[in-house]
């Protein structure tokens, strides 16, 4: 069988050891998962009263048009009904777009580093990847612009960055868009739209009608807390989303999914309170970091991208061992970062101890 000959030099994603593979592999007790930017205080508890009052029949395939959460949406953001597409989370959306705008012969350019499915499914089409290097973990626009030519189809800004967590700032990426030829689609990659600070995010959902090239992703599964069940969602101009839905498959986002996502929605307040303790732990693991001298790149995310004195695969063995699952990063010119999520003021607490030990080791030489 001959398949796509691309596919024999890729590797599939990797997700991060689960938690009793760890536990079984060490001979730990307990393991705190700080890998995957999962939201460490659950979820909405309307959740729970919507399910369980309104239990979805499974023999049944679920609403193909998500018509409930798609009216929900529509209230909460002000846009219209065929401005929306949705997917078995973000990564559906993205692979979606990849299947539908990249090809042999086109290019896309995005940050490097930056969410690793962009790349991964242009590969997968054939087409040419463009990386431009991040600045401090902030996209490089002009760089990104320079790159741009006649056969660039797709850009993704990743805002905030993952596994930077840089915002791009609101008139950098309006003047971008204003630069950036309107021929070519732009993905705004917002999953952490929730935790960024309101007064520096770009409301970028007014101005569609002016952007007409533009995708802005976001997903249930971050901030809301729903990642087990995934569901994401793209808005764009009415006129991008029909081209994009003839990719989608029919039934592609679960029932309990829909329900939850419109439960989650409506909770305001779990959603201000889990974002405002991830906030002040965050701000508290920052002070931790400054005071043993490690660097930290700026975060409008539930992470932070740190600096290590040793490498970043060094570190994530030494904590993993030691109870904790964190992701090293590459891709930065240098191998000694690690992205670690934010976990509850608890096993933060926890993890910064554990830090301290290995700030101590390699101040002793015993570990480099």
């Amino acid at each position: 069988m001959k398949s796509k000959q691309i596919l024999k030099e890729m590797t599939p994603y990797q997700p991060g050891k689960q938690t009793e593979e760890v536990k079984k592999e060490y001979g730990l007790n307990r393991i705190v998962k700080l890998a995957s930017n999962e939201n460490p205080f659950g979820y909405s508890r309307k959740v729970d009263d919507y399910l369980s009052g309104q239990k979805p029949a499974l023999n049944i395939y679920p609403d193909g048009y998500t018509s409930k959460l798609r009216t929900a949406l529509v209230n909460k953001l002000e846009v219209s009904e065929h401005q929306l597409i949705f997917g078995n989370g973000t990564d559906e959306v993205v692979q979606i777009i990849g299947r539908a705008y990249l090809y042999p012969g086109v290019n896309t350019v995005m940050a490097a580093p930056t969410f690793p499915q962009y790349k991964h499914n242009a590969l997968i089409e054939g087409a040419e990847v463009k990386e431009v290097p991040t600045i401090n973990g902030y996209h490089d626009l002009q760089g990104m612009l320079e790159v741009i030519d006649d056969n660039t189809n797709v850009v993704w800004l990743c805002s905030p960055n993952n596994p930077t967590g840089a915002l791009i700032p609101r008139d950098d990426l309006y003047e971008f868009l204003g630069k950036c030829p309107s021929d070519i689609l732009v993905v705004l990659d917002e999953a952490y739209f929730e935790y960024a600070d309101s007064q520096k995010q770009p409301d970028v959902l007014q101005h569609l009608h002016q952007y007409k090239n533009l995708v802005v992703l976001r997903t249930f599964s971050k901030a809301y807390g729903l990642a087990g069940l995934r569901i994401g969602y793209g808005i764009a101009n009415e006129e991008l989303i029909p081209r994009l839905d003839v990719v989608r498959g029919p039934f592609n986002t679960s029932s309990i999914a829909q329900q939850a996502a419109i439960a989650a929605l409506d909770d305001d307040e779990f959603l201000k309170d889990s974002i405002s303790r991830n906030n002040k732990i965050k701000q508290s693991f920052e002070q931790f970091l400054n005071s043993i001298g490690w660097p930290f790149y700026d975060s409008q995310t539930n992470f932070l991208l740190v600096s290590t004195p040793i490498s970043g695969k060094k570190a994530f063995h030494f904590l993993q061992e030691n109870g904790f699952i964190v992701r090293p990063v590459e891709g930065l010119g240098s191998s000694e970062t690690i992205r670690v999520t934010i976990g509850t003021e608890k096993d933060m607490q926890e993890l910064q101890d554990v830090l301290y030990q290995l700030h101590q080791k390699v101040n002793e030489g015993l570990l480099t």
